[in-house]
């Protein structure tokens, strides 16, 4: 059996790249598996131990329901930092691992305004103290430990992810003043798939189906992965089963960071601040709909010559008004200051500033963090104190721009 190490396991990596590789096994008859690996928490691993880390993908459209049980995680480590034993788990898997995938969100990367390594981090700090606290810690002794090569490959929202990783380790790796590593690489890659917290009601709608489930994901049919051609490991046949295997992953980042991302974005302050829950509830109002054609126009005039966009913007309003998948305009709002310099600065730099409609969506991140503020409630964000302050001071907008180095 050949094994994939996965930080990060989520509803996200769930509908995805647990997705692709129990599909990927089914098609080419071989046994990959996938040890996941928690470092906040023990409940994933507590709610899915019982069934032996299965579980059903509720796989929903207008056109209705397909219910997928996967079956390929092996077992689900918690990287518990009180626990030597536990921490000794992690990275004896993590030396073993054929391939190594991240999904730790953009905040997990610990990456300072300049798109380095924050070594000044506490988590960090903790890590090059001998508590390990972060990914780096597990990757930079694992490959200390290591004789043969690893593929670690970055699937978050991060502009050239793969790249972005390594510097960054190579960073946290200077900072042990040693490095002693195998051949490893790092690809970049695009994911895309849009995948909701899971309910209550999804629980009980899969019990009813007699797919009991303690946690269930939902997700749509849509599915896409671009990964750069950069392995050094053997890998599942992630292309029989709808993966692009590429030379160069950026064009289609940049497609998906700006448009889909930068649309999202846009629609979860603006729609939250316009009174509506749902995704597909917002992208029915007129104004809100502008908006998100508004931003595509700017975003595609920054994209390389010869990506498609025309059927990629058509698709991504189909994905945005699907009614079967409540996609809370919440969950899209979380941690703003780490998403908006890439997906809406970035199109605001590449015309110079004039880009009205992406700076309309920084606008509504403002308002939508004043608001929260003023409501008493805190922003679920990584700078939610420094966010307040900007909310409460005597120059909200200026302080917030600061925030995220935005011009205005």
């Amino acid at each position: 059996m050949t094994e994939i190490l996965h930080f990060g396991i989520g509803n996200f990596h769930r509908a995805h790249q647990a997705w692709y590789t129990h599909h990927a096994n089914l098609a080419a008859g071989e046994d990959w598996s996938i040890i996941g690996v928690s470092l906040r928490s023990p409940a994933m691993r507590d709610t899915l131990n019982p069934q032996g880390f299965d579980y059903t993908l509720a796989i929903r459209d207008a056109a209705g329901e397909t219910l997928d049980r996967i079956s390929v995680l092996d077992d689900i480590l918690f990287a518990d930092p009180n626990d030597t034993t536990a921490q000794e788990a992690v990275l004896n898997a993590a030396i073993k691992a054929d391939i190594i995938t991240l999904t730790v969100t953009e905040k997990g990367y610990h990456l300072g305004p300049d798109g380095q390594l924050d070594l000044d981090h506490a988590a960090i700090r903790a890590d090059l103290a001998g508590t390990p606290t972060t990914v780096y810690s597990y990757l930079f002794h694992a490959l200390q430990k290591r004789d043969a090569p690893v593929t670690i490959i970055s699937c978050d929202n991060l502009s050239a992810n793969g790249d972005s990783l390594s510097t960054a380790l190579d960073r946290f790796a200077g900072a042990m003043g040693k490095k002693n590593w195998p051949e490893t690489s790092f690809p970049n890659t695009m994911v895309d798939r849009i995948t909701p917290a899971t309910t209550d009601a999804l629980r009980n709608h899969v019990a009813n189906k007699d797919m009991r489930c303690a946690s269930p994901v939902e997700t749509e049919t849509f599915c896409e992965w671009v990964i750069e051609d950069r392995f050094v490991t053997p890998r599942p046949a992630w292309d029989k089963v709808g993966a692009q295997i590429v030379t160069d992953a950026t064009p289609y980042e940049l497609r998906k960071l700006r448009l889909l991302n930068g649309a999202h974005s846009a629609l979860a302050y603006a729609g939250t601040l316009a009174g509506f829950e749902y995704v597909h509830q917002a992208i029915a109002e007129p104004e809100l709909r502008a908006l998100v054609n508004g931003i595509f126009d700017e975003a595609s005039a920054t994209l390389p010559s010869g990506i498609e966009t025309e059927n990629y913007r058509a698709a991504l309003l189909d994905r945005f008004a699907n009614p079967a998948l409540k996609h809370r305009l919440r969950q899209i709002a979380m941690d703003g200051t780490l998403k908006l310099p890439v997906r809406l600065l970035g199109t605001i730099e590449a015309h110079d500033g004039r880009a009205p409609w992406c700076r309309k969506a920084v606008e509504a991140w403002m308002d939508f963090a004043i608001s929260e503020t003023w409501a008493g409630s805190v922003v679920d964000d990584p700078k939610s104190a420094d966010i307040k302050a900007a909310c409460t001071g005597e120059t909200p907008k200026a302080d917030l721009a600061k925030l995220i180095g935005y011009t205005g």
